[in-house]
């Protein structure tokens, strides 16, 4: 009885608030810590790799003139920059974890969204992510001189050799760094590509300043055209409207990962305000030092020099060393380094919450839902992420695999910005903090161009397309599976169910 008057004193001493609390089951949510800054950073950080640093001499090789490939930037980055307006749109009134995930859920169906997220985390990203990590790896190895070059073990499986030694280590450490670093409260990890950033776009201001003071250049080059640059290792199409896609695809290619933030929609402040100006800000900050940074390429080498560049170095490199001579390859190594490891870090940051979304969905195993109750961030599928990422570095199979999912994600682009239309219509009265500028025009532009630039790559690439399409087919299956379990249990979709509530 003396023990019973006690805890009913005590309880009843506590605010009613917190017992409440205190008796209910606690729930995790992901925390909105990413403010405006941070969100264009996360996507800054993602588009900003190696492309600007070794596209130039692609593109001079294929169209020939530096007022060509100027405009072709610029387009590329327009282009871009339509699927970000659009994309403002959509994530703007549906700020949910892994934005597109839910987008082309609610749009094409929950089979259509757990393929896009198949894509996304098991082939493309993923893959991407190791490519980045043993960049990271390569570049490291060229600041050191060659240090990592030595290897432990090879084997050959099938006519493919497979290969681990130091570069594989240091990819695989970059991998484990980069997962500890996002496992942290988003607001450090935010902090961290924050940092990155800032870094990578001071390299570039640089370079392009450094090209215009101390180069001694000619402005002359700019109207000058490739005769006779060696172009090694660059399929050159012979020009016209071919060497243009060829272009245009080296160009987008420097852009892509314009729609990384997407991924990180639920975990940003202010949503209908700060995803919008982040999609449309990180594009115009990008296109700007992209467009700076080429022009000073072609003030300082003329445009066969550029093309001349060989395939081992970078356009990057070879202006540096005309001004600062040998030094420029410590340079340039440690800032390509940088910028790999930059958009590893924001990459596998974002990726994270595409399974994430599909456990909260119920399609895939339910562990990878939950979020850590310290930091608030889903760490079990950072560290499934992590150790697949490590699988792809050592099967060296990567570079395999983003080939072919290039223009099925570029499909999955053109499915997200064309649910515009089905919004629009299915939602007519629904709150929308942020509207296309140029709507229709813009989205439907958006779409031109995108299945051009599909069929384009299925003409020209038809194997690796199939088996592009073969590899996304096979998440079929696994979503069946899902789906019948699902009934077999009795699960509903907790993260509709969440999103219902909200």
């Amino acid at each position: 009885m003396r023990a019973d008057a006690r805890l009913r004193t005590r309880t009843s001493a506590l605010p009613v608030k917190r017992f409440k609390t205190l008796m209910q089951p606690q729930t995790v949510q992901l925390i909105r810590g990413l403010g405006l800054v941070a969100a264009i950073s996360v996507n800054v950080s993602n588009v900003i790799g190696t492309g600007v640093f070794l596209k130039a001499r692609v593109m001079t090789c294929n169209i020939v003139t530096p007022g060509k490939a100027l405009m072709v930037w610029v387009f590329a980055g327009l282009l871009s920059l339509a699927g970000a307006l659009t994309y403002a749109e959509l994530l703007a009134m549906m700020p949910r974890a892994a934005g597109e995930y839910g987008i082309i859920r609610d749009a094409y169906g929950r089979a259509g969204g757990f393929l896009y997220g198949w894509t996304q985390f098991v082939i493309a990203r993923t893959a991407s992510a190791a490519a980045l990590a043993v960049g990271f790896a390569i570049f490291l190895n060229d600041l050191l001189g060659g240090a990592l070059k030595p290897v432990y073990y090879q084997y050959v499986i099938g006519g493919h050799t497979i290969s681990f030694g130091r570069l594989q280590v240091v990819a695989l450490a970059a991998i484990l760094v980069t997962t500890v670093i996002n496992s942290a409260a988003v607001r450090v990890s935010g902090g961290v590509a924050t940092a990155l950033t800032v870094i990578k776009v001071l390299v570039l201001v640089g370079v392009g300043t450094v090209a215009f003071v101390y180069s001694g250049g000619d402005w002359g080059h700019l109207s000058q055209a490739n005769t006779g640059g060696t172009c090694e290792a660059v399929a050159v199409t012979g020009g016209g409207f071919a060497g243009l896609a060829a272009a245009m695809l080296g160009a987008l290619w420097a852009y892509d990962g314009w729609n990384n933030v997407t991924f990180m929609a639920g975990e940003i402040k202010r949503p209908e305000r700060n995803i919008p100006l982040a999609l449309i800000g990180s594009m115009l900050l990008v296109m700007a030092v992209y467009v700076f940074v080429n022009v000073s390429y072609y003030h300082v080498l003329s445009p066969t020099e550029v093309a001349s560049v060989p395939a081992a170095s970078s356009t990057a490199a070879e202006v540096v060393r005309r001004i600062l001579g040998s030094t420029a390859v410590t340079l340039m190594a440690a800032a390509m380094m940088t910028s790999s490891f930059g958009a590893l870090q924001s990459s596998m940051l974002a990726t994270a919450r595409v399974p994430y979304a599909l456990a909260q969905d119920r399609l895939v195993f339910q562990g990878l839902g939950k979020l850590s109750t310290r930091t608030h961030v889903p760490v079990r599928p950072l560290i499934v992420q992590g150790i697949w990422a490590g699988v792809l570095v050592l099967a060296g199979s990567y570079d395999i695999l983003t080939d072919v999912a290039v223009f099925a994600l570029t499909m999955f682009y053109a499915l997200v910005a064309g649910s515009v239309f089905i919004f629009r219509r299915r939602m007519p009265d629904a709150p929308r903090p942020y509207r296309t500028i140029g709507y229709p025009v813009v989205p439907i532009l958006f779409l031109i161009v995108t299945t051009w630039l599909i069929l384009t790559t299925i003409w020209n690439t038809p194997l690796q397309s199939s088996i592009g399409v073969a590899l996304i087919l096979l998440g079929l299956p696994v979503y069946l599976y899902w789906e019948r379990h699902n009934r077999r249990t009795g699960g509903t979709p907790k993260y509709t169910e969440r999103e219902q509530e909200q």
